[in-house]
């Protein structure tokens, strides 16, 4: 790192440039450290002074802890073996509260800490940690996201949509960094540090990594606001599919080796030793066409070593996704 950015009169890293991603995560076998590992890797999906990088806080054997881990798990964090929560952000912040205090060393103070006035919540901390390099306490805002592209007739740029669409890129960056990230400055919260001893504002942080779908049936711009090293998927529609209107993309749309991916294993790339069930992505396409319901796939292909590994994925999306109305 070189050179600090400053935002309201705190001080942090210039934000190193980002490398592309890395298939290092999909060495692990079980699936939470292969999670946590890239997690402590992934690109983000925000363009902020206050994002925040693990990989540049790693512990020096945060590498060895997690062959360990994936070697004999039940001898790590109980997040490794206890079933994964339900819902993808719960999961997400279990792991992110195991790769702050074991992979890289940090406290946590606080975690999911409501801040009130006179009855009414204002807002929630996510994690407030002590950053061991200058014990100064930070307030980290996370999130894991999906969005998918789309281009409405008549716009000049593209929205950026989440598979429920009432989710949206732009507006939850502004949430993000103009509210969440801002709630250690109001009165409520300063009272809530004061009584927790901390006496300094906490040091704002964001993190978000995620994906970026892009229409595979035509070309879209990234996002201005998005660092170019973000990961990057495709998205189609059901109708597109089935009428075969792929062109040029026939590899990855080759539902053969496809594989409908479940949370929580939206989280980095997918392995497996079983050959694809063609049988299980049929019953998901079908679950898009009957239900309406948005499903991700992971395309596949066979390694080296005689596993199935994600080569890329791709959502495919009900023919009224994003819930406006079909032009052109």
């Amino acid at each position: 790192m070189t050179g600090t950015d400053q935002i309201n009169g705190l001080r942090y890293p210039a934000r190193m440039n980002r490398r592309p991603e890395t298939t290092a995560h999909l060495q692990y076998r079980v699936p939470a450290v292969r999670h946590l590992a890239w997690m402590c890797h992934a690109p983000q999906l925000i363009s902020s002074p206050m994002d925040f990088t693990p990989e540049t806080y790693l512990l020096d054997d945060a590498e060895e802890r997690l062959k360990a881990w994936d070697s004999a798990p039940q001898l790590g964090p109980e997040v490794l073996t206890e079933p994964p929560a339900r819902r993808l952000g719960h999961y997400f912040e279990r792991l992110y509260e195991c790769m702050m205090q074991d992979l890289l060393g940090w406290e946590v103070v606080l975690k999911n800490q409501p801040v009130r006035s006179n009855g009414v919540t204002l807002g929630e901390l996510d994690f407030l940690v002590r950053n061991p390099a200058d014990n100064v306490v930070e307030h980290h805002e996370i999130a894991v996201k999906f969005y998918l592209g789309h281009l409405e007739t008549g716009q000049d740029k593209p929205l950026w949509y989440g598979p429920n669409a009432r989710d949206r890129l732009d507006i939850k960056t502004r949430r993000l960094t103009d509210h969440q990230s801002q709630l250690t400055e109001k009165p409520e919260a300063r009272n809530l540090l004061t009584s927790l001893g901390i006496d300094t504002p906490a040091r704002p942080r964001i993190f978000m990594p995620g994906y970026l779908f892009y229409p595979l049936t035509n070309a879209l711009p990234a996002p201005d606001s998005i660092p170019p090293g973000h990961l990057r998927g495709y998205w189609l529609y059901i109708d597109n599919l089935d009428a075969k209107e792929t062109t040029g993309n026939r590899k990855i749309t080759d539902t053969k080796h496809w594989v409908p991916l479940i949370k929580p294993h939206w989280l980095g790339l997918w392995r497996q030793k079983e050959v694809p069930d063609q049988n299980q992505t049929e019953d998901a396409l079908e679950e898009v066409r009957s239900a309406g319901i948005p499903r991700l796939f992971a395309a596949l292909e066979r390694s080296d070593d005689g596993d199935w590994r994600e080569t890329s994925r791709v959502f495919v999306v009900p023919s009224e996704w994003p819930g406006l109305p079909r032009r052109g």
